[in-house]
């Protein structure tokens, strides 16, 4: 694919159309013709075998070769809800979104196909990490992690069935069947994240330090319910959550919103009940997800977060896009309940309309495509300055086409990963982990914190630049 073709610095179509096309980078398992990132092929065909199960396909999360079960859950609920938020403004990408969704959903079908069991990840991350290989050439374990009612995981179980709950509305009206397939799976894994309760991180080895929760389940189990009762309507779970809200811990309103941490997340999704639906019982968070918003914003008396002299939210050096898509995705969705309510916030004595939510986003969105002190931007892809050592295995190696021949684990360090080459490959819509706390960025692979790109960092965007379509703000 050309990068060279026109746009203006704020296409918003022609950056989501980008962002979307990144997951296909991202692929396991056999590739289908309509492919179109064409230095992609078939990978890892044989996962699960060691189980004898079939786990092939699913997404890698990042820059390695590893499936973890956790992010990628939380991908396919945030690719979920942009569809289900904003699908109406996609134009043609809605069908490439969905696209993206069930490459996602037909491997956690996979996963959650066994009784009192659920496959949470495959790929030794040790083994994998200390490799540089194409997806094409892996020769590393590829060991397959579970949790059982013996060993449990109930925050990745929750999120693995938030995500099918979610998924399975976007293709409620599509394809009726498979969308109740993936709720049925959905309400199986809820029963048992709820019925064995247990954090992952603490059961299976080889979650952690790759993605360890550090605020335990209870999060997970909320966002679960609320997903299955969106999916359901179903009084089941809107009872769970009223007799179940403080003891999960619904009252606490952080500072950040991804794959480890839902509570923002859920106060959003159950204030639209409060504002639209007119459930009191909802008003707390209502209450919660307005005291986010002021915390985010960095013109009110309350704001908590730190960003950078070009005006970036910044949390950390590593993979600092996640919050910044995750908290912009909020923010924008927050302001389109706001919008359909005919309400406000308030911050002390700013008041906070739907617009002013959506400027902030919008300003976090642009400095990702280029609207920043560098005038770079951080999509692989968009613009004429981009990353271009990108930490990514499959993008830094030729392709199979270009290089036929194996490249061992170690040839892949000494010939390319420590080479000053750029990657022969382009990972378009890849959204990068972004500059340090002073807007500066060094396109390195050696800086992994700094661009390495993720699932979950782009998944959120794909719903933001959607809803910026639709609310173009010059």
């Amino acid at each position: 694919m050309s990068t060279n073709s026109s746009f203006s610095r704020k296409d918003y179509r022609h950056a989501l159309s980008r962002c979307i096309n990144f997951f296909e980078g991202q692929r396991s398992g056999k590739l289908p013709a309509n492919q179109r990132l064409k230095w992609r092929d078939d990978s890892a065909l044989h996962d699960g075998s060691e189980e004898n199960v079939d786990l092939v396909g699913g997404y890698y999360d990042a820059g390695d070769n590893v499936k973890f079960g956790l992010p990628m859950a939380f991908t396919i609920t945030m690719l979920s809800w942009s569809v289900i938020e904003f699908g109406q403004h996609m134009g043609s990408e809605l069908n490439n979104a969905r696209t993206a969704i069930r490459w996602g959903t037909d491997y956690l079908l996979k996963t959650t196909a066994y009784p009192d069991t659920i496959y949470v990840q495959v790929g030794d991350p040790n083994l994998d990490h200390d490799c540089w290989e194409r997806p094409e050439d892996m020769d590393t374990a590829r060991t397959v992690y579970k949790i059982t009612k013996e060993k449990p995981g109930s925050e990745i179980a929750a999120e693995t069935a938030a995500a099918l709950a979610a998924a399975s509305i976007v293709f409620k009206n599509s394809d009726p069947a498979y969308s109740q397939a993936l709720l049925d799976s959905a309400i199986r894994s809820f029963v048992f994240a709820d019925k064995y309760q247990a954090s992952y991180t603490t059961t299976v080895q080889g979650a952690c330090p790759f993605y360890c929760t550090s605020n335990g389940y209870h999060d997970e189990l909320l966002w679960a319910v609320v997903w299955l009762r969106k999916a359901t309507s179903s009084m089941f779970y809107r009872n769970y959550i009223l007799s179940n809200a403080e003891r999960l811990g619904a009252d606490k309103t952080m500072l950040e919103f991804g794959w480890d941490d839902k509570h923002a997340g859920i106060n959003v999704l159950l204030a639209k009940e409060f504002l639209l639906a007119n459930l009191s019982s909802m008003q707390e968070f209502k209450s919660n997800a307005d005291k986010f918003m002021c915390w985010v914003l960095p013109e009110t008396p309350n704001d908590h977060v730190n960003f950078t002299p070009g005006g970036l939210i910044y949390k950390g050096d590593a993979a600092n896009m996640q919050d910044v898509t995750t908290i912009s995705f909020l923010l924008l969705t927050y302001a389109n309940y706001l919008d359909r309510s005919n309400q406000v916030i308030s911050c002390g004595n700013v008041q906070v309309t739907p617009a002013r939510l959506r400027g902030a986003a919008q300003r976090q969105v642009d400095y990702i495509l280029g609207d920043n002190p560098l005038n770079f931007s951080y999509m692989v892809g968009y613009g004429p300055h981009f990353p271009r050592y990108v930490h990514h295995r499959g993008a830094s190696l030729p392709s199979v086409r270009e290089h036929p021949s194996h490249i061992t684990c170690k040839e892949g360090y000494a010939n390319y990963f420590n080479k000053d080459n750029p990657n022969p490959n382009i990972l378009i819509g890849a959204v990068v982990g972004g500059p340090d706390h002073n807007d500066q960025f060094i396109d390195s692979r050696l800086k992994s914190g700094q661009t390495e790109p993720c699932t979950y960092i782009n998944a959120p965007l794909v719903g933001a630049l959607a809803s910026l379509l639709a609310h173009r703000m010059e």
